[in-house]
């Protein structure tokens, strides 16, 4: 049986965008997201929960996001889960899941209304 590895998430983002370049330069941007679910309960309760992913984004669509967008502004991000996993300083073994951006789609300038193509650079509107 082949399996599938997608996801579809569209949040906030919990803090700028971090930039940096591997040692072969190439560009990768690491981002926090916050997806928040809204529902009433049972008791006709509004409730609310707020789950928190990390999302890495590679290439040059990392240098797109990092460039125009910040902490507050929304995004849709299509891509796939990776299980990183790592030692302590103790030894001890850590591991967490990430989401891994294959489609970064920008959900207008403030999470409002989508941005006019025209305002946007050449090299923005190809990735975006």
């Amino acid at each position: 049986m082949n399996s599938v590895n997608s996801i579809v998430l569209l949040g906030h983002l919990t803090r700028n965008p971090e930039l940096r370049y591997t040692s072969e330069g190439r560009p990768v941007c690491n981002a926090g997201l916050a997806l928040n679910r809204r529902w009433v309960d049972l008791n006709g309760d509004k409730q609310q929960e707020t789950t928190f992913v990390e999302v890495t984004i590679w290439g040059h669509q990392g240098e797109v996001v990092a460039a125009y967008r910040q902490k507050g502004q929304a995004i849709a991000v299509e891509g796939r889960l990776e299980e990183e996993r790592w030692k302590t300083a103790t030894d001890e073994k850590r591991s967490r899941i990430k989401v891994v951006a294959e489609r970064v789609t920008f959900i207008g300038p403030d999470g409002g209304a989508a941005p006019e193509a025209e305002s946007l650079p050449e090299w923005v509107k190809e990735e975006v």
